[in-house]
């Protein structure tokens, strides 16, 4: 791989798509565990209101602090390691990696950055795993708009909206997708039986490890760590 080049083009639209980058027997690995995690249902940690106003029904897992140690296998690829550092820089971290799990029926999520705009230098970086494919009929597909990743705010307003120069990701098993944790982007319905992906997150040197405490919604700020709206966003236009 062209890790140079990959590197450019991430940061030229604010997100990379790689096919196959993943060997199967790996997805295959992981996937189990993962259905074996919610065969039974599993309580999300997000409260009521976080999910009506964000439109989110994902019910997130943290293999890493838990186990299985197989979701390390990820982080210990070598090619993941070079493209990580090729994009963020030396000395880059490991934040955690988050198991996203959507049952069928649910929301997906509305249109947020993981983390304010407001210091461009002060982000995460996104690395989705896809172990299933993400089709039509599944549903979960990644909405983005490209090259948002540069010091742009979301602009507050209905939280579901479409975007004229949005573009949609069907993510197919072994794919990995690189997404700036400023480029806006959601995450559709669910239609199929369930759909879920791997966000192994990382960052460069020195960025706080709660970068992504506080996330950027159309209608609101919302602090992970205590559980509540930090600002109510209203558009000027409404």
């Amino acid at each position: 791989m062209d890790t140079k080049h990959a590197a450019e083009t991430f940061w030229d639209q604010g997100y990379l798509v790689l096919e196959d980058f993943f060997e199967h027997s790996l997805m295959d690995e992981l996937h189990s565990l993962i259905i074996k995690h919610f065969d039974h249902g599993v309580e999300s940690v997000l409260n009521d209101e976080f999910a009506d106003r964000s439109k989110c029904e994902i019910v997130p897992w943290f293999p890493q602090r838990e186990g299985p140690s197989a979701f390390d296998k990820i982080d210990q690829l070598e090619v993941l390691d070079s493209l990580s550092a090729a994009i963020l820089g030396e000395n880059w971290v490991n934040l955690y990696s988050m198991v996203m799990f959507s049952a069928q029926g649910t929301k997906g999520q509305a249109w947020h950055q993981d983390c304010p705009p407001e210091t461009p230098e002060r982000y995460n970086l996104n690395r989705l795993v896809y172990t299933r494919d993400i089709t039509d009929a599944i549903g979960g597909q990644v909405v983005l708009v490209p090259r948002t990743h540069r010091n742009r705010e979301l602009p507050a307003g209905d939280p579901d909206v479409e975007f004229d120069d949005q573009m949609t990701l069907y993510p197919k098993k072994g794919t990995l997708v690189l997404l700036h944790g400023h480029t806006w982007h959601r995450v559709l319905p669910v239609k199929g039986a369930y759909r879920v992906s791997t966000n192994s997150r990382a960052a460069p040197a020195n960025t706080p490890a709660d970068v992504t405490d506080v996330c950027v919604y159309r209608n609101m700020r919302y602090q992970f760590s205590s559980n509540r709206v930090i600002e109510e966003r209203v558009s000027l236009t409404q």
